[in-house]
Parts: structure tokens; sequence; C-alpha cells
């Protein structure tokens, strides 16, 4: 399954950078997160409280990001485990180009996934997954911009 998309963000590149690497940020805008602790500069891990079509599940995961050239673009990959409901695997790449209002924030994100999520269907899968990334940059550019007018 592959996503890819792009905001604007009305905030400058180091702000939203710095954003994207802040795990209070993060807690409060990825959708179902309860839990995000930060074990170095590089590593996350997350419980998060999904439902998908008829299945609701709690994923324990490990994201590792890595800071290609930052803060024009860095990439993340990670894997987390819904017990029976299956499993997710994929990885990102994310780039930050000035913009005239602010930020221009791209990604190109893959995933593989397994278990129960994987008989749901790629349409259902994929469309939750679209409507989840959707949810979370907007209330992040929301964030990071309230914080950036402050």
């Amino acid at each position: 399954m592959e996503l890819k998309d792009e905001i604007v963000i009305n905030a400058p590149r180091d702000v939203v950078y710095d954003a994207l690497n802040d795990v209070e940020v993060l807690k409060e805008c990825i959708p179902g997160c309860e839990e995000l602790t930060k074990h170095s500069d590089t590593d996350l891990e997350a419980l998060v409280v999904l439902k998908i079509g008829p299945v609701k599940a709690k994923f324990k995961g490990n994201v590792t990001l890595s800071p290609d050239a930052p803060p024009e673009r860095f990439s993340l990959k990670g894997e987390g485990n819904g017990g029976a409901a299956g499993f997710a695997k994929g990885g990102a790449d994310v780039v930050l180009e000035e913009h005239p209002e602010g930020t221009l924030l791209r990604y190109d994100a893959n995933a593989d996934i397994g278990g129960k999520l994987a008989q749901l269907g790629s349409r259902l899968v994929q469309g939750t997954a679209k409507k989840l990334s959707a949810k979370f940059f907007a209330s992040f550019a929301e964030r990071v911009s309230a914080d950036a007018a402050t």
C-alpha cells in the first residue's frame, strides 16, 4: 500500500522539522496515540489504538528516524504489532520545502500489512490509512501553525 500527499503548514521549515521531532506534538496529533516514548534522537516507541473496519486493536510499535539532510528531508521506518489483529510495517520519506505561506511538507509512504488486517481488503485498509494520515497532518498543521503564531 502506498500513500502520497502534501500539505502547506503556516510555519518556517525549521519550526516544522522541530515539531516532527517533538514527542508531545506527535502524541497529540497521532490519531489513537496513547503513549509515545522517545528512547533516543532516532528511536521512538508507540502504543496506538485503531479501529479499521470491524477490527479494533492496540498496536505497539517502534519507529526509527533517519535524518538524511535536516531540515530539508528525513525518512522513517517502523513496524507495529496488534496481536490477533495483525501487523504493519513500512516507511516514509518526508521532504520539507520553503513555501510563500510557510513550509510545504511532502511525504511518500509505503506499508505492508498482515493478519486480520490483510483480510479486510485493500480498499478498506487504504481508505482508513488515508483518512488517518489526513487527520494527523491536519492536526499537526493546526498545532504547528498556532505555535508559530505565538
